[in-house]
């Protein structure tokens, strides 16, 4: 049975579509092309719920009696951005940077709705610590294509979970969506209610 409930999700991400499938709530996808770009000494904080921001209001602006999911997830280590990387070398950098370390995944997300007046943004953060990474490891995770267009250059649902030694916080959050948070955001915020 289809959920009365419709979502429209401001991105075209299969991770957060896959994330929101289980979720059994109408779900219809309005992909966003936006330049991702920080601004200057902008933190990775504010560039996340930027972007978020930014996604959900272009959408909203076609669909204003909707409730619309924009997210932008940034990978950092101290305060600065690793995006998605432009090519295999900066891939290969991104992981050389990310061995051995603990960097930090934000993902910001917002919920609005342009006719309620209603607009929420929140954000999760998980700590994410990587083993050493040997370049024999890097040039074989790089040569798989699976880094060059995930933000910090590699995917812990996929293959680059052999990156990964810990998590302290969100797994989804790194996925792309802490589910629990937006879940949270839609009872409270939009009156969804599951089942």
């Amino acid at each position: 049975m289809e959920s009365p409930f419709l979502l429209i999700l401001a991105s075209g991400s299969p991770r957060r579509k896959a994330l929101l499938a289980d979720l059994d709530l109408g779900l219809k996808i309005v992909s966003t092309e936006i330049p991702e770009e920080p601004e200057p000494d902008e933190s990775p904080l504010s560039f996340s719920k930027r972007m978020a921001r930014k996604k959900t209001e272009m959408v909203s602006a076609v669909f204003p009696k909707q409730w619309v999911l924009g997210a932008d997830t940034v990978v950092y280590l101290g305060e600065k951005i690793l995006g998605k990387p432009k090519n295999s070398r900066e891939a290969k950098r991104f992981l050389q940077t990310l061995s051995g370390k603990t960097h930090q995944v934000i993902t910001s997300f917002c919920l609005r709705n342009l006719g309620m007046n209603k607009n929420i943004i929140q954000s999760s953060t998980t700590r994410v610590s990587f083993k050493s990474l040997s370049n024999k490891e890097i040039d074989w995770y790089v040569r798989t294509g699976e880094p060059l267009d995930k933000a910090g250059a590699y995917a812990i649902q996929g293959k680059g979970a052999f990156c990964v030694k810990k998590i302290r916080g969100s797994y989804t959050n790194v996925v792309g969506l802490p589910v629990t948070e937006v879940l949270e955001a839609l009872i409270k915020y939009a009156g969804y209610t599951l089942g």
